[in-house]
């Protein structure tokens, strides 16, 4: 039991940390029934949906059939390269980046395998990180920081998308030029041998066709055209009845995490003196501080801690999106990159933290440059 116990806290250690806070904070504020208004539920609500729906279709296989389809127009080195790292930047968008990165680093670790391409590895898959991160900033569901500003901005989805513009150019405008200048010479290649058969889920249309149904229903819950109460009961009967296996897959430990930190804010501003701290800390600072908590707590607690003591909820989108790079905790997405090269290339894991540190504070100090210029 106690091995058990070390093994969870080690795999979810942002979500005992919010818990233990959010234990601590109770002894300062007694348990009553203002707890239950600290949860946002249309937040919870929302984010079960979709990670339901994005469960069941990488599951079904699709993102991985996508891809194959992309790689078989690739030519060169440049090209490969490319379509791996834009994968993960443009699906981020609509699939989070943390699916964006489960699904396509082991594709991409497999492809340059196969290509003989594996000098590529440390490359593609740092800036595939890099762009699952960035991407997803673009949209309300890319990733649930956003999600959850989104809610407490008031914006409709126009205005968010027209707000980060902007740094999503820049963004694949710099991820453009890592990959023109990085990617081995350009030299020419051939995908014609490379056999995936049997690497991918079975396609199954009719279920696609269910979940795309289904992602278009969180959308409008999102949007607010129907209640999300109505969207998470009929994601959860479809996929139940459909193929109840995904309800396993579902990251719930992430909703226990946002539950634990909406606990912890909610004690922690019914008691002035750490809120009037807070507030002076955070006030006039939401870029600066976003972006430095979120490289020692990652950027979705920061951004469901700090959203408690500011209402410069624009800045502070900014702040813990930028800062989910940097150290390789900055994004818990990042992670996951970090543990699919580390397991099958463990002797030059040290290689791969040093290429992703440096890029990733190269992509910081541009895009923290263009929101200081834009914010002025």
């Amino acid at each position: 039991m106690k091995e058990k116990l070390l093994v969870f806290i080690k795999k979810e250690t942002v979500l005992t940390a919010a818990a233990a806070l959010a234990f601590l904070s109770a002894f300062f504020v007694a348990p009553d029934a203002q707890y239950l208004d600290y949860i946002d539920w249309q937040v919870l609500g929302i984010l079960l949906a979709l990670m339901t729906v994005m469960a069941g279709v990488q599951k079904n296989g699709i993102f991985d059939e996508v891809g194959r389809r992309l790689l078989n127009r690739t030519k060169n080195t440049a090209q490969l390269t490319g379509t791996l790292v834009f994968l993960c930047f443009f699906s981020s968008m609509l699939i989070t980046n943390d699916v964006a990165l489960i699904t396509f680093v082991p594709f991409a670790m497999l492809t340059l395998r196969k290509c003989g391409q594996e000098r590529l590895m440390v490359l593609v898959i740092v800036l595939q990180t890099i762009a699952a991160n960035l991407g997803s900033m673009f949209t309300p569901i890319g990733n649930p920081q956003n999600l959850y500003l989104y809610q407490l901005l008031g914006m409709n989805i126009g205005e968010f998308l027209l707000y980060m513009l902007p740094y999503t150019v820049a963004s694949g405008l710099l991820l453009l030029i890592a990959v023109w200048v990085f990617s081995a010479g350009k030299q020419k290649i051939s995908l014609k041998n490379c056999d995936f058969g049997g690497e991918a889920g079975a396609l199954e249309p009719k279920k696609n066709a269910v979940y795309l149904a289904l992602f278009f229903l969180c959308l409008f819950a999102v949007a607010g055209l129907i209640p999300y109460y109505l969207a998470l009961a009929a994601v959860l009967f479809a996929v139940a009845v459909m193929d109840r296996e995904v309800l396993k897959r579902v990251d719930y430990c992430l909703l226990l995490t946002f539950i634990a930190f909406f606990i912890f804010t909610g004690n922690v501003s019914r008691l002035p003196a750490f809120r009037a701290a807070l507030e002076e800390l955070v006030g006039g600072r939401e870029i600066l501080v976003g972006v430095l908590a979120s490289q020692c707590i990652s950027n979705v607690p920061a951004a469901l801690l700090l959203s408690g003591f500011t209402q410069a909820y624009r800045e502070l989108l900014l702040g813990v999106n930028i800062g989910g790079l940097g150290t390789l905790i900055a994004s818990m997405a990042s992670l996951i990159s970090y543990k699919s090269y580390a397991r099958q290339y463990n002797n030059t894991k040290g290689k791969y933290l040093l290429w992703f540190t440096a890029a990733n504070l190269v992509f910081l100090a541009m895009l923290s440059l263009l929101a200081g210029i834009r914010t002025m």
